[in-house]
């Protein structure tokens, strides 16, 4: 399917992703080998493959994305094979490059996008260089850890702006994640910069809606609507 805009949920959580996908505010959700440790994965490849199609299933048609669990192109190939034969609407995760840099991951989105004709999503990078070579190399998604770019003292939203512009003037057709998102602010800056999507926990979703001065308000016209029907009876 083609990508969509708007709020990822980053969780494995099939509550959470049940309770907001069920009201219409997520358009995908992301994970990754860290996110299903934390969300107390056990069991192997077997019960990952139920837990991911329970997620896919959830949120149908719209997309999941899985990240692989190894750095060799050989496997990673596999297992993204192995993923999208899960669901229709998985895709696959791939960093940038290996944990001591390389081309082989760039590579093997290319392959996956042009002769595979599985979506990919470029992810763990930093730079809106980074990003713009995955979106040249094919990718459909380009994830930019907006979050950790801010913890190494830059502004990530210059890099969402500068992201923004390149893949426009080259007409590049990869929608761009932000995500590590550490703040409520966070979420709108992002798009507000040209971020197409946005990945939040699901926690920061909840202090989106709920305001202190909105559960007043609230109170005070369930009060006053009270008194309006005292002695109606």
């Amino acid at each position: 399917m083609r990508p969509l805009v708007g709020v990822f949920l980053d969780t494995s959580d099939l509550a959470e992703i049940q309770k907001f996908h069920s009201i219409g505010i997520v358009r995908g959700v992301t994970t990754n080998p860290t996110i299903l440790v934390k969300g107390g994965m056990t069991g192997g490849w077997k019960a990952i493959e139920q837990h991911c199609q329970a997620i896919a299933k959830i949120i149908h048609p719209l997309p999941v994305s899985i990240e692989v669990t190894v750095n060799q192109p050989q496997e990673m190939l596999r297992q993204a094979q192995l993923f999208v034969s899960w669901a229709s609407n998985i895709n696959v995760k791939i960093p940038i490059h290996g944990p001591q840099g390389g081309l082989e991951n760039l590579r093997l989105v290319h392959s996956l996008e042009r002769d595979h004709d599985i979506r990919v999503n470029v992810t763990a990078m930093m730079s809106a260089q980074q990003c713009l070579l995955a979106a040249m190399a094919g990718a459909t998604y380009v994830s930019l850890f907006g979050g950790r770019v801010n913890n190494m003292g830059y502004d990530s939203r210059l890099e969402v702006r500068r992201l923004r512009s390149l893949l426009d003037m080259f007409q590049l057709s990869a929608k761009i994640i932000v995500g590590s998102t550490r703040e409520i602010l966070n979420i709108i800056e992002w798009f507000e910069a040209g971020a197409d999507i946005v990945t939040t926990a699901p926690s920061l979703l909840d202090g989106m809606l709920i305001h202190p001065y909105s559960k007043e308000t609230v109170q005070q016209f369930l009060a006053d609507g009270a008194r309006l029907h005292a002695g109606s009876a």
